[in-house]
């Protein structure tokens, strides 16, 4: 296994160093979205031996429901695709360029990373998503999905490398590790440095905690999506409403659920309990403080410190009380985890204070939380959410997937 491993890094390392111009990349996306499509039937079959051997471990409903492919899905696939080969190349662009009195002619261009590895469960469409992305942005690939989703992720990968070697281009421009050893993931992080540039890891908590770990190659990422929503007292009722039960309940298996809601201890009768009313008819369970549990008459169960920490992932939400918008930021800042976080408010005094101070790398107003996503920021799909406090933050997209560097000229300067 060592060096099979070693073999795909030197493959990866290889292959990046070929130029492919933004007309050949988008032929390749198209060539392969083109495959997926005819390929339907393989993709599904690859699919349903994945979900057989799921329910045969009886794995949750929550992961199995992951793990589904369908023709629907598979169109969502090949859409996302298409979107991306809408975008623009992000890569070569002169970012900013000036003179210096020195004689020196200095621009900052945009270069791809390298080579990216990616360590992810259970979704398919990850596999497509990921290898798009990066191909556009000019990186080198190796993908290592969870063993759950091995058959659908290789017949993925494959049509990638198929319409790779199609456009004469290296096919270990992506590169899919096909072992299923618990130690793989091992190997990769403490022994791979050499070869791979940074590491992203897409799953639950358990997989990035262990990349964390474990990882002496640069990572980006996310641990938890303790998010937040914070109605103020000057918040609009209909739309604290509307927006609390998207944020909670749309997909409460998302990082980009709300996990806690506050509420402006002057608005508790009049806004917060009939959205907490809205989100139990809804199934939701509520944990409240003293003070939520004081005027709420409906099923509530009493909060402790440590539920300002949770990450449910369920139908399930912590309720504050807050005294002010200062000690709403306090709490996010300090429980949160820099994720996604709201204001409801129509003060936008009280907005623009809450956006400036909040940590996270998306601070919202007036907003879902469940927005928290590459592809409705229109980066086309996204490889993660990063909440490392250096750059790239949030959905990390194309145009998050490069790195740049200085190009000098002048005509014979030399420094005095």
């Amino acid at each position: 296994m060592r060096k099979k491993l070693i073999n795909i890094g030197r493959k990866s390392k290889r292959a990046f160093l070929h130029h492919i111009t933004s007309k050949k990349k988008d032929k390749v996306l198209k060539n392969y979205f083109e495959l997926i499509y005819k390929n339907r039937k393989l993709i599904l079959s690859a699919n349903k031996k994945d979900l057989d051997l799921a329910n045969k471990k009886k794995l949750n409903k929550n992961f199995i429901h992951r793990l589904v492919l369908n023709e629907k899905k598979i169109l969502g696939i090949i859409g996302s695709i298409k979107k991306i080969i809408k975008l623009k190349d992000p890569t070569n662009v002169i970012m900013e360029k000036w003179k210096r009195p020195n004689g020196l002619n200095i621009s900052r261009i945009s270069i791809p990373i390298g080579v990216i590895g990616v360590i992810y469960e259970s979704r398919p469409n990850v596999t497509s998503d990921v290898a798009s992305l990066c191909f556009k942005s000019g990186n080198a690939v190796i993908l290592k999905g969870g063993s759950e989703s091995f058959y659908s992720n290789l017949v993925l990968s494959n049509l990638f490398r198929k319409s790779l070697k199609k456009n004469n281009v290296d096919e270990n421009f992506v590169q899919f590790i096909n072992y299923k050893k618990r130690n793989t993931v091992d190997f990769i992080l403490s022994k791979m440095k050499p070869y791979i540039d940074v590491i992203i890891p897409r799953g639950g908590k358990s997989l990035v905690k262990k990349v964390q770990q474990l990882s002496s190659i640069p990572i980006i990422g996310h641990l938890e999506g303790i998010c937040h929503s914070y109605i103020d007292k000057d918040a609009n009722p209909e739309i604290a409403k509307k927006v609390i039960i998207n944020a909670k309940l749309r997909n409460t298996a998302i990082c980009g659920a709300t996990e806690t809601i506050l509420l402006h201890e002057k608005i508790i009768n009049k806004i917060g309990i009939p959205v907490l009313e809205d989100l139990e008819r809804n199934g939701c369970k509520i944990i409240g403080d003293n003070k939520v549990r004081k005027f709420y008459r409906g099923k509530i169960y009493k909060a402790a410190k440590k539920d300002w920490s949770k990450e449910y992932l369920s139908a399930k939400v912590s309720v504050k009380t807050v005294k002010n918008l200062d000690e709403a930021i306090l709490h996010i800042n300090k429980y949160g985890t820099m994720h996604t976080d709201c204001i409801i408010t129509e003060n936008k005094k009280s907005a623009d204070k809450f956006l400036k101070f909040i940590k996270s790398s998306i601070a919202m107003h007036n907003t879902s939380t469940q927005f928290a996503d590459g592809g409705e920021f229109g980066f086309g799909g996204e490889v993660g959410i990063s909440t490392n406090n250096l750059p790239p933050r949030g959905p990390v997209g194309l145009n998050q997937l490069v790195s740049y560097k200085y190009k000098v000229t002048s005509r014979g300067s030399i420094r005095k």
